[in-house]
C-alpha cells in the first residue's frame, strides 16, 4: 500500500513538474510568437487583398519556421488574422490608401533590458 502511494506522489510530481515546464516555455517563448503573428497578419492580409491571392496561397509567403500559425479571413472587414491558439492572435485590416494595417496592441509591451 505505501509502496503504490509513492507511485501515485511520483505520478503526480512528474505531471505538474511537466505542466509547469510547459507553461514557462510557453511563457518565455509569447513574445516572438506576437511578433511572427504580427508579421504573418500583414503579409497575408497584402497577399490577399492586395494581390487579390486566395488565402491558402499565401502561406508561401511566410518564412521557415511560421508552420503553426493559422490564418483566417474576415472578407466583410477585409481583414486578415493569424494566430496560434491559445497564445497570441493579431489582425491586419486592408484600407484603400494606407494598405494593410495592423491592429493596436493590446498585450503588455516587452521590456527592454
Amino acid at each position: 500500500m505505501l509502496a503504490r502511494r509513492n507511485v501515485l506522489f511520483a505520478l503526480a510530481a512528474l505531471l505538474l513538474a511537466a505542466v509547469l515546464g510547459a507553461w514557462l516555455y510557453v511563457r518565455a517563448i509569447t513574445p516572438q510568437l506576437q511578433l511572427g503573428v504580427g508579421y504573418a497578419a500583414r503579409v497575408a492580409c497584402g497577399c490577399r487583398f492586395i494581390g487579390n491571392r486566395p488565402l491558402d496561397q499565401c502561406r508561401s509567403d511566410f518564412e521557415a519556421g511560421m508552420e503553426p500559425i493559422r490564418l483566417e479571413e474576415d472578407a466583410a472587414r477585409k481583414s486578415v488574422r493569424a494566430y496560434v491558439p491559445l497564445i497570441a492572435s493579431r489582425t491586419a485590416t486592408y484600407d484603400p490608401v494606407l494598405g494593410c494595417q495592423p491592429e493596436h496592441f493590446r498585450g503588455t509591451p516587452l521590456k527592454v533590458k
